[in-house]
Parts: structure tokens; sequence; C-alpha cells
């Protein structure tokens, strides 16, 4: 027996186990947060004896009379600290580390209330933060440790909500204190666990499946296999998926699930999933597309190896090249790498007295998660009930199918509310990366140094099933000739299908792979012409009114220009600086339907916000909060909004391609214009008890290669510019960057998601690599190569605002995924200004950085 104190209450174990599975399975404390179950991450940091540890390494045999503080044991005064001072920075985004942080913070704080920030960045460098690149959070702790220092009262927070004010996140709060609700933090009175056996091979065709000695098991309360599937596949654009591999059938990557088991108990799971036995004959794995597309490959796929194929010109390319005075050609290497999100997938499924279901999850659209539920279980999209609870992070990743679609299965067939949720482990072996690409381009210029053509080659590692890797490629394609005025303009992309882990959406969209070659080429092409990297990328900027590559017409909005004159002194301060500019799309564009919705419900002397937009910790519902309040007037103190649920909130789309902020952003205004307009009449809030006002923002493009001199390819396009300084020791001493974001709606919140995105950004260049072996993943955790706080360079951000009011989303653009894309080749260009080797391969080789 294992006695121990929990935030002043005695306790008693008969059972040893870690300190996590205690605090969260058997006392409900679900503050501390399980992100990694393996000691890297921090997220279930708690305080033993006065020392913090994390509660997932330690076991209650270890805790015997000493006593613990978790996150629910903070004082009413620290609580109210913590709070106040994590919204006022804007150290929250997904929130699912924070609570985490503020154990480690308590560590520092009990001992030191006059901590320098690099006291701080040692108190949290065990703790991974996704989000925010650290910045936010440190100020945060810094604020607190003042106001507790000088025992100052929190001060009253006096909000207008006004667009540029600041405004602490709608979801602050319950993040900062963990009170907050992620799926895996509830329970439901029935319950049970399901997990999927995988395949052993990448690729094996699957000969037998022996499900008896599984059923045996006196915990065991079924176990599914393909036939019990009503239809087998599943997949946003293209349903390649299978749900689950059937006998006879052909595995095409270690992830493929061969049969969905359920037990009563947790624990339980592995021990019962191990007697699951299955017969394979294997196959030699396809593991590049060089191999895939050789002609005695074998499919892969009914259709072939190539998933899609993207081929767009403008102008004559070829003979541009063939003038021009100087030319570069370049090969570049891109890897896979991970979104390390800090919550692992996890789903939840409840049987509904009329035969339909509810679903629990934290993913990136319900309305997807219901089409392809509804789909896979041949029923109406009604029947099935998507409520999302908070999502800590996704950067893309949680746009497929991961748990959401086997819980639903299980809970249908056995008619009792089901878990699924993935180890960290797990997470990283099935879960969509960033696709691998290899990619040729070759940029030329007049004897000026004027840019007239450039011809790019792509072929992209789809993995083993399709998710969106043709959106993917097109997003490559489009945006690889790079934010210049040149006429001349040759992309062709191929992406194909491997037995590798599947590559999907990732914060950047493709254009962070072709951005870094391009990028590149332009340093080595200017040095060609006699320029320096900034002369020539100001000479050849996008400027408003030219054509870019694509032959949109750049608006009167673009603010590249002023983006790299923001960075110009940072660029001219040393010798050992790098540049790169990017752009980035708003919207799905490309002729695509696509549609932002939002209504506004009256309630009780409140405005509900009713939208399906997921917060994927980019804080949505604080900018539709901003919006509101300009709009319409109202106090935020008088806003509610609402999680997205598929019977409340209309479908505003998928949290993707930085188009939230602009599409739900503008439907949320077009409602509260409607309400503005009756509010101005006289009318009160409490006047309109249980009135709706609707609004939709539709963003109208052109198909891809459209026949016209100068199609709308998307709504918006972002632009930025990042300078990258080594210190001498190679290591990235300071981060310089300007975007163009049209409107800034709320200035804490807009500067995180840029310092977030930088670090994602730096780390994709110097340190991240997801690293497989003949389709076998052997990355762990942490062996990612995730930045931590003490690596983190100082960071200075510059906002570029042209966006007017009469604008969607008064001129907003998003910042999103723009914010991580020009870090890598900025670095890349850095070290070649010092050293003249050129680095055209990701994460790059010989700086100050270990792999």
């Amino acid at each position: 027996m294992f006695r121990f104190q929990i935030n002043g209450q005695w306790h008693e174990a008969a059972t040893d186990k870690t300190l996590l599975q205690y605090l969260r399975d058997d006392l409900r404390l679900t503050g501390t947060k399980d992100g990694c179950a393996a000691g890297a991450c921090g997220a279930c940091t708690v305080i033993v004896a006065g020392k913090k540890v994390k509660a997932c390494v330690f076991r209650l045999s270890q805790l015997v009379d000493k006593p613990v503080i978790t996150i629910e044991g903070l004082t009413e005064r620290e609580k109210e600290v913590y709070v106040y001072a994590f919204g006022e920075c804007g150290a929250v985004q997904c929130g699912f580390c924070i609570p985490g942080m503020i154990m480690s913070a308590k560590a520092l704080l009990d001992e030191n209330l006059e901590p320098t920030r690099d006291d701080v960045k040692l108190a949290i460098n065990g703790n991974i933060c996704r989000c925010t690149g650290y910045v936010k959070i440190e100020d945060a702790i810094l604020l607190a440790a003042k106001l507790f220092r000088e025992n100052s009262p929190v001060p009253k927070s006096d909000r207008s909500g006004k667009i540029g004010s600041l405004l602490h996140r709608v979801d602050a709060a319950e993040k900062t204190l963990g009170t907050g609700l992620y799926t895996d933090d509830m329970t439901l009175p029935g319950m049970i666990y399901a997990k999927a056996v995988r395949s052993s091979y990448p690729r094996a065709i699957v000969e037998h499946i022996d499900i008896s000695k599984a059923l045996a098991h006196p915990d065991c309360v079924t176990v599914l296999l393909a036939k019990d599937v009503p239809f087998n596949k599943t997949g946003h654009i293209i349903q390649d998926w299978d749900v689950l591999i059937a006998e006879g059938d052909t595995t095409r990557y270690m992830g493929d699930a061969i049969a969905l088991v359920a037990t009563e108990h947790k624990d339980t799971l592995d021990e019962v999933c191990k007697l699951v036995e299955v017969r394979y004959t294997e196959l030699t794995p396809i593991t590049s597309p060089e191999q895939a597309l050789a002609l005695d490959a074998p499919k892969l796929h009914e259709n072939g190896n190539i998933l899609s194929h993207q081929l767009f010109q403008r102008g004559n390319a070829e003979e541009a090249i063939k003038q021009a005075k100087y030319v570069v050609t370049r090969h570049y290497s891109t890897p896979q790498t991970d979104h390390a999100f800090m919550e692992p997938e996890c789903a939840i499924a409840e049987p509904r007295p009329d035969g339909g279901l509810n679903m629990y999850t934290g993913g990136q659209s319900v309305y997807d998660e219901q089409h392809e539920i509804s789909r896979m279980l041949q029923i109406e999209a009604d029947q099935v009930h998507v409520h999302s609870m908070l999502v800590g992070g996704g950067f893309g990743g949680k746009e497929d199918m991961s748990v959401q679609h086997h819980a639903a299965l299980m809970a249908w067939h056995t008619k009792r509310p089901v878990k699924v949720k993935f180890s960290r482990q797990e997470s990283l072996d099935i879960h969509v990366k960033r696709h691998a690409m290899e990619m040729d381009i070759t940029t030329a210029c007049d004897e000026q140094g004027k840019l007239v053509a450039s011809k790019v080659i792509i072929v992209s590692d789809c993995g083993a099933y399709a998710s969106l890797g043709g959106p993917v490629l097109q997003r490559a394609c489009t945006h690889s000739g790079g934010p210049y005025q040149y006429d001349n303009f040759y992309v062709e992309g191929t992406c194909v299908y491997t037995n590798n882990v599947p590559g999907g959406a990732f914060r950047g969209f493709g254009v962070t792979q072709s951005v870094f070659g391009q990028e590149v080429n332009m340093d080595i092409l200017a040095q060609m012409a006699g320029l320096d990297p900034w002369e020539f990328r100001y000479k050849n900027a996008i400027r408003p009114g030219q054509a870019l590559p694509n032959g949109q017409l750049a608006g009167p909005e673009t603010g590249l220009v002023e983006c790299l004159e923001q960075v110009k002194e940072a660029f001219y301060a040393s010798p050992r600086t790098g540049l790169a500019v990017c752009m980035k799309n708003s919207g799905i564009g490309v002729g695509l339907p696509d549609v932002g919705r939002a209504c506004l419900e009256v309630k009780e002397g409140k405005v509900h916000i009713r939208t399906s937009a997921a917060c994927i910790g980019q804080g949505l519902g604080t900018v539709a909060t901003h919006i509101l309040c300009e709009t319409a007037g109202v106090s935020p103190d008088d806003v509610i909004v609402e999680a997205p649920d598929t019977d409340r909130t209309p479908d505003s789309g998928t949290t993707t391609a930085s188009r939230q902020t602009v599409f739900t952003g503008e439907a949320v205004r077009v409602a509260a214009n409607e309400l503005q307009q009756i509010l101005v009449s006289g009318k009160t809030l409490a006047d309109l008890e249980g009135c709706e006002y609707y609004g939709e923002y539709h963003g109208i493009t052109d198909k891809m290669g459209a026949a016209k001199p100068n199609p709308v390819s998307h709504v918006a396009y972002g632009y930025g510019a990042c300078v990258a300084t080594i210190d001498d020791k190679n290591f990235v001493s300071h981060m310089d960057v300007a975007f163009d974001v049209g409107r800034v709606i709320n200035p804490k919140a807009c500067e995180g998601q840029v310092e977030g995105g930088t670090l994602m950004g730096m780390g994709y260049g110097v340190t991240e690599d997801f690293v497989m072996n003949n389709g076998r993943v052997m990355s762990k955790y942490g062996t990612l190569g995730l930045l931590r706080a003490k690596q983190r360079p100082e960071i200075t951000v510059h906002f570029v605002e042209k966006g007017t009011p009469d604008q969607m989303a008064y001129g907003a653009k998003g910042i999103g995924e723009i914010s991580s894309i020009p870090m890598a080749p900025a670095i890349s260009n850095a070290f070649r200004r010092i050293d003249g080797e050129e680095r055209r391969r990701l994460p790059l080789q010989h700086t100050g950085y270990k792999r």
C-alpha cells in the first residue's frame, strides 16, 4: 500500500502505477495532460515535495509520504495571477501544454520571484510547446513573478473588443487552469476502450486473421474485422484508405489497421490485441517515388502509383531560359516531418437512443468527420452528431480520420460508448506527415538582374494513401515561382504512392517545400547577377497591379515590398545573415467551393457565436469576437463562442489554408451587420431574446490553368520576409520577420502565431526530421528534433497592414500558415553567405545543431 498526499489530501493505492495514470484515471484530475507518456514533452509536469517532476515517469512507489501539487492544487491567488498573466501576454494557443508550463513556472517562482528571462527559459526547457515559440509563455511567467513579488492585485480587464485592441483569448482561463476538456479528459458511463491491431509489415498480404484467442479473453468485448465495416474506405477527397485490411488484401504501410479490439478496461487492451494472430506473406516495400515510378513496380493502388499530376505554364519558360543572361539549376530535397501537436489523437463515440451516434472529437472539421463516419456506416449524415472538444494543436495533422472512425465503428456494433486514443508512438506511426519532396528548380534573369523565367519539377512522396496529397502538390506547384513578377513560368508536379507513412496537410501545405528550393536559387542567381540578396528581391518583388507567375494580379493591399523594407536593416546589420521571402494563399481557392458560415443567436442577454470553424490554437473564437464587437458594438462580456457542433453550428469548412479568419470572420461580420442595424434602432439584447442572424461568405476563384489572362487563383495572398542571423558558434541567434497580414485583428495573438510559426519553420530548417527505414518508423517523440525554450533565438516581428475595412474580414488575410514558410531558406542562405557551401537538403547539415 502506497500512501501519499495530493493537493493537501491523503490517498492510498494498492497498485503501483504512474502518477499520471493515478491522477487522471483514479482521481479524475485531468488538468495534468498526457502528451507523450515518455518523459519528453512536459505536459504532465507536477510538483512533488517542492520539485517539479513528470508524472508520466514518476511512480506511486516513489511517492510514499510525499506531497504532490497539481494544477488543480494552486491557491486561488495563484490561479488568479496565472490566468491574468497568460491571458494578458497572449501565452495561450492550443493550451494543451499550459498547465505543465505553469507547474514548471510555480517550481521556479516558489524559489525565485526575481527571475531573468534566461531563468525562465531554463525552468520551462523540459516543457515543449508547439504553438507559441515560447516567447509569450516566458512573458507571462515574468509578469506573474512581478505580480507575486509586488503582491499586486490583478488588474481588471476593461476591453472594448474592437479590432486591433488587446482582448484575452475567450478560452484562456479554462486552458490555463486545465479545466477545459479535451476529448481524453472525458469518460462516459459504461464506456469501453478500443484499439486497432496494426500491420507488422509495410507491404504484405494478409493471409489469415485468427481472433479466437482474443475473443476468449475475459475482458474482451469484441473484435471487428473488415467484413464488419459497411463501407470499408475512408478519405476526404479520394476514398482509398482502408478502415480495416481484409484477409487476402495487401497492407500499404505499417499503420494499416487489421482488426479492431474492444475491452472493458483500457489496461487490458494491449494484452488482448497481442492475442490476435495474423499470418502474412511479406512483400518488398516500395519506399521511394523513384521505385514506385519504375516500369516494373507493383501497383500499390488499383489505378497505379501516381495519385496526382499537375502541370501549369504561362508564357514560354524554356525559350526565356535559353535567352537569359544568368541561369541557375539546382536539385533540392525536403524530408517528411511530424506535426508533433501536443495532444495525441482521441475520440469518443456514444450510441444515441434514436439509433444514431454522438461523437466527441478534437479534429479540424466536425462536418468532415460527420461525412466520413456516416459514409463508412452507410447511414444518413444527420444520424452522426459530432461535437468538438478543445483541440490540442493540429497544424493540418488532424484533418484525416485517425481514431474517429474506429470509435464510431465499435460503438455502432456494441451499442456502448467507446474511447479510442493513440499513444504518442501510435500517433507518430500512423497519422499523416509533411510530404517529402524532390525538386529540380531552374531560375533565370537578364543582365540587369530582372527575373525572366522559372521551371520547376516536383516529385512528392504521397505515402500509402491519398489524404490531401493532390491539393498539397498543387499549392507547392502554384507557389513555386515565388512572390515575384515575371511572365514565363513552367511547373510540373507528380505525387507518387509509396509504402511510407501517408503524407497529408501540414502548416504551409506544400509551399514550405517549394519555397525552400526557389529562395535558395534566388540567392545564387543574385550573386551571378552582381546584386546582393536584398537588392535582387526588392527589384523583383511583386507589387500592386503586377501579375504573379501564376497570372493572378496582385491587389492594392499587396505588401511584399514593405515586408522587405521592414527587414532591410536586420539584413545589412551583419555579414552572417540570410534572407528569404514567400507568399501564401488564404482559402482553398482554385475554383473549388469555399464558404464561411456563422450564426449569431441572442440568449439570456448574450450573443452566441455559432460556427463549425475549428480552433486548433489560432484563436478563431477570439477573432470572431473581435469582429462581432467591432461591427455590432457589443461588449466582449456579452459574447459567448460555442464549440463546433453539427447539431448547432453551421458548416464553415475545414480549418485549413489560413481560411478561417477570412471566411468565418467575414461570415460573422455579415451576421453582425444585421444585428447592428437592429441595435442602432434602439433595441437592446434583452429585446432580441431568441433572435438569430445568419451570415455567409463565398470565395469565388478560378480553376488552376483557367483560360483567361489573369485568373483569380485565391481570394487573397499574404506575403512575408525573414532574415536569419547566425552566431559565431553556427547557431541561429536572431530571426527578424515581417508579414503582410492585411489587418491585425488581435496584436498579441497575431504576434504569438508568428513567433510559433517562426520557431516551427526554424526547426524544419535545422533540426526536425522523421526517420524511416525500409518502410518502418524509426523516430520517437524525443528524437523528432523539436526545439525547446533554450534553443529559441531572439524573434523580432513586424506587421504590414494594407488591408482596408471594405475588404472581407476588415482586410485580414490570416497568418497561421505563412508564418512558418520562409525560415528554412533564410537560414540556408545565411550559412552559404558565411562559408560558401550550398545547403540544398533539409534538415541543413554542417551547422551548430546536432541530430
